[in-house]
């Protein structure tokens, strides 16, 4: 039988620090030297075993993104998101390769209304034993608005959001374009945090292996719709294109 829930360990999560709203809590990836299962270190990036693994049957991992607690995709140098990209997407698709697990995430959360409880700038990649997330997946949560597009690479706003509202798709159909990968991420990052949602502050990447293609999805997090929790409607906003060319204009 087809599992359809992530069971929560909420013994575990009781014990999990949260330091994204609260300054007052010591952050656990400032304190380097007290990091333990350290899977490999790359200069500031750091691939270790989630501490708190609340999910049950899974195999948790955490990518700490820099040594600098208030970092963000945002900000970072070019060639820092080119080197973080290339070593969490190395990692994830080792783990899917590895044929250990069913399927494999690979995600970030930032900000208070992301799901996350860590401000440390850090992604994740989970190793799903019985659950395949591709089941949840279909192509049209990727059609979308052209952004901008070159040789093996397409930014766009997605027309069939998956949640709701705005979605940026980044679709790669040629590995070798990682890099401008990197790049269209962190200027989407940029437009959220500055432009779309500057007062939550708040985004996920969801990455997804479908197909050929390497797909990331990049949502603005808010309070979410009722008519999703609810009754799993999403909407889509009426000024799409509005949007497109504002981008464009801002970073194209």
């Amino acid at each position: 039988m087809k599992q359809t829930h992530l069971h929560f360990n909420m013994q575990i999560g009781r014990k999990k620090p949260v330091s994204v709203n609260n300054t007052e809590t010591a952050c656990p990836f400032c304190d380097r030297n007290s990091l333990t299962d350290v899977l490999e270190q790359r200069g500031s990036m750091i691939w270790l075993m989630n501490k708190f693994p609340v999910l049950e049957e899974t195999h948790q991992t955490v990518l700490i993104e820099t040594d600098e607690c208030q970092g963000d995709w945002s900000v970072y140098s070019k060639e820092h998101v080119r080197a973080l990209l290339a070593f969490g997407v190395e990692k994830w698709l080792e783990m899917e390769q590895s044929n250990s697990y069913r399927s494999v995430l690979f995600f970030k959360n930032h900000g208070p209304y992301s799901g996350g409880s860590i401000r440390h700038p850090h992604m994740q990649i989970v190793g799903l034993n019985d659950y395949n997330y591709l089941d949840q997946v279909k192509d049209s949560d990727f059609n979308g608005m052209t952004i901008d597009q070159e040789a093996g690479i397409e930014c766009n706003l997605s027309t069939h959001p998956r949640a709701g509202f705005f979605e940026y798709n980044v679709i790669l159909s040629d590995f070798d374009r990682l890099a401008k990968m990197a790049d269209y991420l962190q200027i989407l990052a940029h437009w959220i945090l500055t432009h779309v949602n500057p007062r939550n502050q708040s985004y996920n990447f969801f990455f997804y292996h479908w197909g050929e293609k390497l797909i990331a999805k990049v949502v603005p997090r808010f309070v979410t719709s009722p008519l999703y929790v609810g009754y799993s409607i999403p909407q889509v906003a009426n000024n799409l294109e509005d949007m497109v060319a504002e981008l464009q204009r801002r970073y194209f």
